[in-house]
């Protein structure tokens, strides 16, 4: 196992399909990080020396948004959408589908899966 900025790397993986892996990092901007360092997309991630790792890393730091920096921006729009109150911030404070889904069925089971609600035991079995 391999981690390139916080993403995990099978060895035997080629290097175009691992580095799409990592968050924040599509096809076309993976390509564009090979095409800069000059590394073959057929490589496979065991074959690249660590010389060739690091500047992936310094590369994809640089230049992109990834990982948890990204996750951190998501969080604080949703914050700011919550702040100012607008419809999708009420909608998120409420755990409820944003964009015009249904709700009469669907919306329930999402919740419960999604966020885990408590669960009380039943009165049977209740010490007293």
């Amino acid at each position: 196992m391999l981690y390139i900025s916080g993403a995990r790397s099978v060895a035997d993986e080629q290097v175009r399909i691992a580095s799409t892996k990592i968050d924040g990092i599509g096809p076309k901007k993976a390509i564009l990080v090979r095409y800069r360092l000059g590394i073959s997309g057929n490589i496979k991630i065991k074959e690249l020396t660590k010389y060739q790792i690091d500047q992936i890393e310094q590369m994809i730091d640089q230049d992109h948004v990834v990982h948890w920096e990204l996750k951190r921006g998501e969080q604080a729009d949703i914050e700011r959408l919550i702040s100012i109150s607008c419809y999708r911030g009420i909608r998120h404070q409420n755990r409820s589908p944003l964009r015009g889904q249904r709700t009469h069925t669907n919306a329930s089971t999402c919740r419960k899966l999604k966020f885990g609600k408590k669960r009380s035991l039943p009165k049977a079995l209740v010490l007293v």
